[in-house]
């Protein structure tokens, strides 16, 4: 994962009253008053502070870190912001338009309307020891762009693995040889938009015109990527319609297979379901089965098959899915709050046998898994990074060759958890950075 170089410089920490006063004095060199001065920082701290709503425009910001800011509302517009760090902070509605963000990380961020228009988001890096530029692409990963403006801008080599652009205005823009694998693009403007070079694995484009992004037939490659042109089979194909189908499921559930019959919608395309919310769906049979954006609140999903499927940015807050096996599947920005997740029993006495919930090698990044009951479930080989499991009974799971790159585990239970040979990266913790702040 990209990051800007670091500066091997201490970095002195702001207090708020520290920066409120560095904005006031911003504000008196805006407006052209005595005793006025430019804010401009290098090698600073402001994590965890606010400049909600406050007018920034023509910062002078270098290698300062702002993770977890209230950034909402603020103008940063033609700001430089080089080489700093915005991980996890709410930009929402800010405007950086025209501002120069080379080299900067804003991963996790939440970016919801944002205006980006003609900001330069291209690599750039500070000195090493030996004088030398550490280049490095502005790392997006994971933030929402959800209608951000980002028309004009210069965002080649950007990296926005899992960020979620869906109807974003991205007019004229240059994202060559940018990073989209598997980012959220639908229903964005891309008229104009260079992708030469880009890399599109398992990105979404619901709702795009293609035919509209500039020099598409010189090798713009598509082909992994979810498009309305590269879809799985339409519900148009089923034998009946999916609401009886669904009700001969229940049927076949509640008769233990007497009658009715087992649902399996293995390959098909369910993005435009929108709501399996509440539904008894025990068992079901949906391999590689494309359910983006689908709501399953409360869905009861005991020993469903959902191997390989894509359920990105699903609701399944309460959901159960005991006994589930979700190999392979990809659930990044999904909802699982306060599922079940804990072992099947079947059977009674000494015939009893236990069907754990699986989500080996599963893509489970940016997931919100708080409160759950993950006992025994196993996530072998699973990618976990940045994923919520605060308050979560993990006892007896198996987390072995898992990734838990910035993992929030917060109050989590995890006695006699397998945790062999996982890759822990910098696992993040709300607590730890309150003991941070507050020394």
């Amino acid at each position: 994962m990209s990051k800007p170089a670091l500066s091997k410089r201490t970095l002195e920490k702001l207090s708020q009253p520290q920066l409120d006063a560095l904005v006031s004095l911003h504000q008196r060199f805006l407006e052209g008053r005595i005793g006025g001065r430019r804010a401009s920082l290098k090698h600073m701290d402001l994590s965890g502070l606010s400049l909600k709503n406050q007018n920034m425009k023509n910062i002078d910001f270098i290698d300062v870190h702002m993770q977890e800011m209230d950034l909402s509302g603020a103008n940063f517009q033609t700001a430089t912001l080089y080489a700093c760090d915005l991980s996890f902070s709410n930009l929402n509605d800010a405007n950086f338009s025209r501002a120069d963000l080379r080299g900067s990380t804003i991963e996790g961020a939440d970016l919801e309307g944002t205006d980006l228009e003609k900001a330069d988001l291209r690599e750039g890096g500070l000195m090493n020891a030996s004088g030398e530029e550490d280049s490095s692409a502005v790392n997006f990963r994971g933030a929402n762009l959800s209608g951000a403006r980002l028309s004009g801008s210069l965002a080649n080599k950007t990296d926005f693995s899992d960020a979620i652009l869906s109807g974003a205005n991205m007019e004229d823009a240059d994202f060559r040889g940018a990073m989209l694998d598997g980012a959220d693009l639908s229903g964005a403007d891309v008229k104009n938009v260079q992708f030469l070079g880009a890399t599109l694995s398992q990105a979404i484009f619901s709702n795009v015109d293609l035919n509209q992004i500039k020099d598409r037939d010189k090798g713009v490659d598509f082909t992994e990527s979810i498009t309305d042109e590269n879809v799985g089979k339409p519900l148009s194909d089923l034998e009946d319609s999916l609401e009886k189908l669904i009700e001969s499921h229940t049927l076949w559930v509640k008769t233990s297979g007497e009658e009715g019959e087992q649902l399996n919608i293995s390959g098909y395309d369910l993005r435009d379901l929108k709501s399996l919310k509440g539904l008894q769906l025990t068992a079901l049979k949906a391999t590689k089965t494309i359910f983006f954006g689908v709501n399953f609140y409360r869905a009861q999903l005991q020993s469903a098959n959902l191997m390989g499927s894509d359920l990105r940015r699903c609701d399944m807050e309460e959901s159960d899915l005991r006994g589930a096996n979700l190999t392979g599947a990809r659930l990044s920005h999904s909802i699982l709050k306060n599922t079940n997740c804990s072992s099947l029993m079947f059977g009674a006495g000494a015939f009893q046998k236990f069907a754990p919930c699986i989500f080996d090698k599963a893509v489970l990044r940016y997931v919100d898994f708080s409160g759950s009951d993950l006992r025994n479930v196993s996530f072998r080989g699973a990618d976990l990074s940045h994923a919520n499991l605060s308050n979560c009974d993990l006892r007896g799971a198996d987390l072995s060759n898992a990734t838990l790159d910035k993992t929030n585990m917060d109050n989590t239970n995890t006695e006699n958890t397998n945790m062999d040979k996982t890759t822990k990266g910098r696992a993040f913790s709300l607590s730890s950075l309150k003991e941070k702040e507050s020394d």
